[in-house]
């Protein structure tokens, strides 16, 4: 059975959805959210093969909730739009599947044929690159908090752990930790905001208070919060030119 999981602000929407999905004997309703916190949640919880996504819905957009996935582990998405069609082009979809509200029966089971086919073929990630493709650097993070995730700035964020497949968010306020890996959380932040001081550390520039050399070409990062980190000479030059040193 493939599991889906409808994201909708609109209850019309999600019922048309529903209604229509249901009458497939292949597929199972996982689940329904009303914006883009709670579906975040819903996909984090219930682990849905796909995924319909609405893009317009307030506070975090659908966008904004694939661009948080990590594509090799992300659900297939199909975008749900009511853009016209040439806005539909410039958001480049293309790449993925979409339904251009209002849109008919015929046209739903055409994403649900392709969506079996990548079921089938194990391909996944292409929605959540896209859609990072057109939000840019993520301003926002989703972390956990106890069973439920928040959204933190990312600009709070002073430096990323890398520990096995997790990664230990430090922010001002306390430590959170995220099933991710440390390279796809970089991209999705945009690392003109952080930059790599060791194969396990990245660290906010801005945070960054002063240096001090050690040996071999190693240093020492001392951020303004008080805390020291390792740079590795690996990553030196590549600190330095983003200090502009």
């Amino acid at each position: 059975m493939i599991r889906v999981l409808i994201v909708d602000d609109e209850a019309p929407a999600r019922e048309k959805l529903r209604r229509w999905l249901g009458e497939q004997e292949d597929l199972e309703l996982a689940g329904e959210a009303s914006d883009g916190l709670a579906a975040a949640q819903a996909i984090e919880n219930l682990r849905p093969d796909v995924v319909y996504l609405d893009i317009q819905m307030p506070g975090l957009s659908g966008l904004e909730v694939a661009a948080q996935l990590e594509p090799d582990s992300a659900p297939l998405i199909v975008f749900v739009t009511a853009y016209d069609e040439h806005a539909v082009k410039a958001f480049d979809l293309n790449a993925v599947d979409y339904l251009l509200k209002p849109y008919d029966k015929d046209r739903l089971l055409r994403t649900l044929a392709r969506v079996r086919e990548r079921i089938d073929t194990g391909t996944r990630g292409h929605s959540v690159r896209a859609a990072r493709g057109q939000t840019g650097s993520s301003d926002r993070l989703l972390v956990p908090v106890g069973e439920r995730l928040e959204l933190i700035e990312s600009r709070s964020i002073h430096w990323l752990e890398a520990d096995d497949n997790y990664v230990h968010v430090h922010a001002a306020s306390r430590v959170y930790m995220l099933r991710r890996t440390l390279q796809d959380l970089l991209t999705q932040l945009g690392e003109e905001r952080f930059v790599r001081i060791h194969k396990s550390t990245a660290v906010n520039v801005s945070e960054i208070q002063s240096l001090t050399p050690l040996f071999k070409g190693d240093y020492e990062v001392h951020l303004r919060n008080g805390h020291t980190l390792r740079l590795s000479r690996r990553y030196r030059d590549e600190l330095f030119a983003r200090m502009g040193r």
